[in-house]
């Protein structure tokens, strides 16, 4: 396992860019809309890790959500794991809380899942399977 990326919620992805790829200098590698779930991201490598910029795409979208109750600001880690079924698996035998009981369509082709912030002392946690065309494949 590895740190995929860390999710940062933003009012709006451009204006995040100004201090993100402006200021710091990171390059932005994609930006992609994710419409399952109600959010477009753009990830900028850093290291051997991401921040990925979460923007809205609607008013019911778990980040619009996010930023209405704690405003912008770090949203999650997430954890790269080679297969995501097997560690949502372990997770349940283990009695974690999770969010995504099964895999779902992420950024970048991926499956990802989410852990509960309670079984992880408040930090949301998302798993990411790379999956055969995302150009990192595990």
């Amino acid at each position: 396992m590895k740190l995929e990326h860390i999710g940062i919620a933003t009012k709006g992805i451009e204006d995040a860019l100004s201090f993100w790829r402006d200021a710091l200098g990171l390059e932005v590698a994609a930006t992609e809309e994710v419409t399952e779930q109600g959010v477009r991201v753009a990830m900028l490598p850093i290291g051997d890790t991401c921040v990925e910029l979460l923007e809205a795409t609607n008013d019911d979208s778990p980040i619009a959500k996010f930023i209405e109750k704690r405003g912008a600001g770090v949203h999650h880690l997430a954890v790269r794991v080679p297969d995501i079924r097997a560690a949502l698996e372990r997770l349940r035998e283990r009695g974690v809380r999770l969010i995504d009981h099964a895999p779902r369509a992420g950024a970048d082709n991926c499956l990802v899942a989410f852990i509960h912030p309670s079984a992880a002392n408040g930090v949301l946690v998302e798993l990411v399977e790379h999956t055969e065309g995302t150009g990192k494949d595990t």
